[in-house]
């Protein structure tokens, strides 16, 4: 969800600050409502790694969706695995560490603006399958932001 432009708070996006003067790619590069596959991450991915390399720098490619890794990695199209030496690092977490981590984010979302950011963007009938809108619990809240708008009529 990094990739889409808003939701800054929702999508957990690093600050200017925690960059810490590191240039990023793809972060908040395209359009809110714009259907971006894992292809589309790949074709993109496999251009600033080209152009970072040619730099004489070093990529470095994180990312939240493994199956948007997965593919650029293992996928037969792009060849990665035979191109470019990798190490991967990743972190195995008991589900009681991440349930409680879970609550905490939500929480300081919540507190740092994130209701009134999915109010920003919302639109009774938009579609909430793509784009930024996938986002973690933007559904949920759209379902209520109707709820509280009145929109089915309902007096409830």
């Amino acid at each position: 969800m990094q990739v889409f432009k808003g939701l800054e708070i929702v999508a957990t996006k690093i600050t200017d600050s925690e960059k810490q003067g590191v240039r990023h790619y793809l972060l908040g590069e395209i359009e809110p409502d714009s259907k971006f596959t894992a292809e589309d991450f790949c074709l993109k991915s496999i251009v600033y790694i080209a152009n970072i390399l040619k730099t004489q720098c070093f990529p470095i490619i994180v990312g939240g969706s493994n199956s948007y890794i997965e593919k650029l990695v293992q996928g037969p199209v792009f060849m990665f695995k035979y191109k470019y030496d990798s190490c991967f690092i990743w972190i195995d977490v008991e589900q009681s560490v991440l349930n409680r981590r879970m609550d905490t984010r939500v929480d300081e979302m919540v507190n740092a603006g994130r209701v009134d950011e999915v109010r920003q963007i919302f639109i009774p009938d938009a579609d909430y399958t793509k784009g930024i809108r996938r986002s973690f619990c933007v559904l949920e809240m759209a379902k209520q932001l109707r709820a509280e708008k009145n929109l089915d009529g309902d007096d409830e």
